[in-house]
């Protein structure tokens, strides 16, 4: 929902561009959605549904994620080294840079320009920062240029944290997630240009509303906002929900019946509805069961 080390964005997108302010989210029992994965032979694994951004002073951990991650054997995220920017930021220029683009206002409908009109100056930015910046690449860097607050509170660096000496491996890594943007069909792109912009008014109070809905483990109100924004596009989130999670299902399968007992620590959006991991491997075979 969806690029967590640049935006906090990926396919669950909607989860975390924006850091709550904290007296919005205190007093809050905290319950975030946990499933164990089950098979024969003692196979196992965990699923943690994760947000990306926090304010400080929130608390989110329970025993139940505790004893979780302390009883599996591999940590796996969508990004690994989430520490390394330079090497983000440098494949983000490779790909997200090609010349020739078209003026930026020109790349949505007339109805939208305004909103992205908007969204430009709020960022202190103009269309000739974006003269070789493709359309996926500007959205993104927009939405961060009006971010506020850090990723440094999100929820899979503190569990990187909390096993320092477990083994951990991605899903998809950096370049892998930014070739699903550059990969998208130009009007594609475009779509996700308009649909930040057009969210860019109401996206605070939005994240305080989904932040609670994550922390509280409401995977049914999750479920339903990843069919709202940008996800409302079918042919976006066709590729930065639906297909993502079913190769991420396959290569989880893989994992645990290699017994590698995974706790798999992705963003929450990839795990609500129909199209989630916990019904994706659910129809493979697998015993999945809700244990927060």
């Amino acid at each position: 929902m969806i690029l967590r080390w640049l935006l906090g964005l990926c396919a669950a997108a909607c989860l975390a561009a924006c850091k709550p302010a904290p007296s919005e989210l205190s007093g809050i029992s905290a319950q975030p959605a946990l499933w164990e994965v089950s098979g024969k032979g003692g196979a196992s694994a965990w699923l943690f549904g994760t947000v990306h951004s926090l304010p400080d002073g929130v608390e989110w951990r329970t025993p139940a994620v505790d004893q979780a991650l302390q009883r599996s054997g591999l940590l796996v995220l969508e990004v690994a080294d989430l520490a390394d920017r330079a090497a983000l930021a440098q494949e983000f220029a490779r790909l997200g840079r090609s010349p020739g683009q078209p003026p930026l206002l020109q790349r949505v409908t007339p109805e939208s320009r305004p909103a992205l009109a908007r969204l430009l100056d709020q960022a202190g930015m103009s269309e000739g920062d974006f003269a070789d910046v493709e359309s996926w690449a500007a959205a993104l860097t927009l939405a961060q240029a009006i971010r506020h607050g850090e990723s440094g509170n999100g929820v899979d660096r503190a569990l990187s944290a909390m096993a320092p000496a477990k083994p951990v491996a991605e899903l998809e890594g950096a370049a892998g997630q930014l070739g699903i943007f550059d990969r998208l069909p130009e009007a594609d792109q475009r779509d996700l240009l308009a649909a930040i912009a057009q969210g860019a008014a109401t996206a605070s109070a939005e994240q305080i509303t989904l932040a609670r809905h994550w922390l509280t483990g409401n995977v049914a109100a999750i479920a339903a906002e990843t069919h709202c924004g940008m996800l409302a596009d079918a042919e976006l989130r066709d590729a930065l929900l639906v297909q993502r999670n079913r190769v991420w299902a396959l290569r989880i399968a893989g994992m645990i019946e290699r017994g590698k007992h995974p706790f798999v620590a992705v963003g929450a959006a990839h795990m609500a509805g129909k199209d989630g991991l916990p019904a994706l491997l659910a129809e493979r075979g697998w015993i999945v069961k809700r244990v927060q």
